[in-house]
């Protein structure tokens, strides 16, 4: 199924972002658990890659499997980075034939030592450049592109990250999954101001429970999402009691998910950092 037909008008779409791990252990704890997400019903399961494209093939063979496996819509993400045209139509051709006709189009990060993104010669320097490459040559293919309700690092303010993101929509886009956030009001007043620029397709939250604060201040350090100073303040009187932050993360996630249902959202992307009991959790408590 393309992702421009995954939600259904009165229920709340669900859909989870996998990691490729670094063993082949690693790989049959994670499926482990994605079995125990698949009860959830997910709308749609994703998987990233490492920086600079690491373990590009890793991520595809992992959708690909969970496609097999579980009959489900997935999507494999793709970005410019080190890649040439030629190299990710050849990936975008590869996907097809495997069965995965969704991918998350991104621009991508810096390698690791660089400052700034640069294209390689005969590559892509925007995601909007590959989403148009996508709506091109694999019109069959389903495209969903990054949001940034706290702003995207790099862009000078919140009126180009927005601009940048009406072009990634206006080349061709069927929807937006955003980076994670622990303020739904950054949420709500980024969902209006696509609303305004005229930006219709879905737009997705993204959520993390927390489940580790030493992870998650490492993460939220690395992409500039904020975490709330009395969530902090819990989280910090929790000490290193394991139980104790899990805890108090998958009640702050219920009730962050629970908000962004009421205001209505089309469905919720879990950065499930290949585990599920966090998010199993939380969509028990919330019903969805």
């Amino acid at each position: 199924m393309a992702l421009s037909n995954v939600f259904t008008p009165g229920k709340v779409g669900l859909s989870f972002e996998l990691f490729p791990p670094k063993t082949p252990q690693g790989v049959a704890n994670m499926f482990q658990h994605v079995a125990k997400l698949v009860e959830f019903q997910p709308s749609f399961v994703t998987c990233t890659y490492g920086a600079g494209g690491s373990t590009q093939d890793l991520t595809l063979e992992i959708v690909a499997r969970v496609r097999r496996e579980f009959k489900l819509t997935v999507a494999t993400h793709l970005t410019c980075v080190g890649r040439t045209v030629e190299e990710l139509r050849t990936f975008l051709q590869t996907a097809r034939q495997l069965d995965v006709h969704n991918v998350v189009a991104l621009r991508g990060d810096p390698p690791r030592g660089d400052s700034q993104f640069r294209a390689v010669p005969g590559g892509f320097q925007h995601a909007n450049e590959l989403v148009g490459l996508i709506r091109r040559e694999f019109s069959d293919m389903g495209v969903a592109v990054a949001g940034y309700p706290e702003k995207h690092q790099e862009a000078p303010s919140m009126e180009v990250d927005l601009t940048n993101l009406k072009r990634k929509v206006d080349a061709g886009a069927d929807l937006v999954l955003t980076q994670l956030f622990y303020n739904n009001d950054d949420f709500f007043r980024f969902r209006d101001c696509c609303a305004a620029l005229g930006i219709g397709v879905p737009i997705v939250p993204g959520l993390l429970p927390v489940t580790n604060f030493a992870q998650v201040k490492r993460i939220t350090s690395l992409c500039g999402a904020k975490l709330p100073p009395a969530f902090v303040e819990r989280l910090e009187a929790a000490g290193e009691s394991a139980d104790d932050q899990f805890r108090i993360g998958v009640e702050f996630a219920t009730e962050q998910t629970r908000s962004l249902i009421e205001a209505g959202i089309p469905g919720v992307h879990f950065y499930v950092l290949n585990r599920s009991e966090a998010a199993a959790h939380v969509l028990m408590n919330v019903a969805i």
